[in-house]
């Protein structure tokens, strides 16, 4: 077994190896525009999850794993070169779900901001209902 730092240290590498192949080695056509964001080892560096994001519709999405399904090799081979493990990892492509999620959060947080401003637009100027003060008083002499 390895340690975490090295597992996270020899991640960071595969991420940048494979980051700088996809850019300059890889030509297919059916690949987009790929951000490699993330590359995640397991503790026995025998297999590496790499996280990636398209920029475009679903189809991009859809062709540009299609692309990268089909480069695994090329990729690994790449990276067991630069590596300089005795085992090279396994590749395997994962899209990365973060950004997607982050803007819908975005989206809600707009959607509430907005039904604040309304609230806050319908509440300026309004009056309580009911009479000042709605508590009984001890002093009333008609309290039971």
């Amino acid at each position: 077994m390895t340690d975490a730092v090295r597992a996270r240290r020899v991640a960071v590498r595969i991420r940048e190896i494979v980051a700088a192949t996809v850019e300059r080695q890889i030509k297919d056509p059916r690949l987009g525009m790929v951000t490699i964001t993330e590359a995640r080892l397991t503790a026995d560096l025998r297999e590496a999850t790499v996280f990636y994001t398209v920029l475009g519709d679903e189809v991009a999405r859809t062709e540009s794993a299609a692309a990268l399904d089909s480069a695994t090799g090329v990729l690994r081979t790449t990276v067991g070169r630069q590596i300089g493990l005795r085992h090279t990892p396994s590749l395997s492509f994962v899209h990365d779900a973060l950004p997607d999620s982050t803007r819908h959060l975005d989206e809600l947080l707009a959607e509430a901001r907005i039904a604040d401003a309304a609230v806050a637009a319908r509440a300026h100027g309004a009056q309580p209902a009911g009479e000042a003060d709605p508590y009984r008083s001890t002093a009333d002499p008609d309290a039971p």
